[in-house]
């Protein structure tokens, strides 16, 4: 086990605590500096979608131009008959589930609708 030596007692410069204030507050400044650029980045995103979004509802708010009736209706399907098969319904609920638009809740009174129970 080495000592040191006696001869020569610690010495802490009288500017440290200043230094070490310094540097935690200096940081301190930094870090409240970039989360206030981070928020008013983050202002002006939503204000730029509120833009966007006022922009866009005159358009769908208006009335759509009249639009002629198709002559015939198409002919179905080969494959399609007047309602889906349970099986095709079953699938699609269960695509809507996995894409997390329906609640698991949802899920299952809609399965229990179309499986009638």
């Amino acid at each position: 086990m080495r000592r040191r030596p006696l001869g020569r007692p610690v010495i802490r410069p009288a500017g440290a605590p200043l230094l070490r204030g310094a540097l935690v507050g200096g940081a301190a400044y930094a870090a409240g500096r970039s989360s206030a650029r981070a928020a008013r980045r983050e202002q002006d995103q939503e204000d730029a979608i509120a833009e966007l979004q006022s922009q866009q509802q005159p358009l769908a708010a208006a009335p759509p131009a009249a639009a002629p009736a198709p002559a015939a209706p198409a002919p179905a399907a080969p494959g399609s008959g007047a309602a889906p098969s349970v099986t095709d319904q079953l699938v699609r609920l269960g695509e809507l589930a996995r894409q997390g638009l329906l609640t698991p809740e949802e899920f299952a009174a809609a399965k229990g609708k179309i499986l009638g129970v």
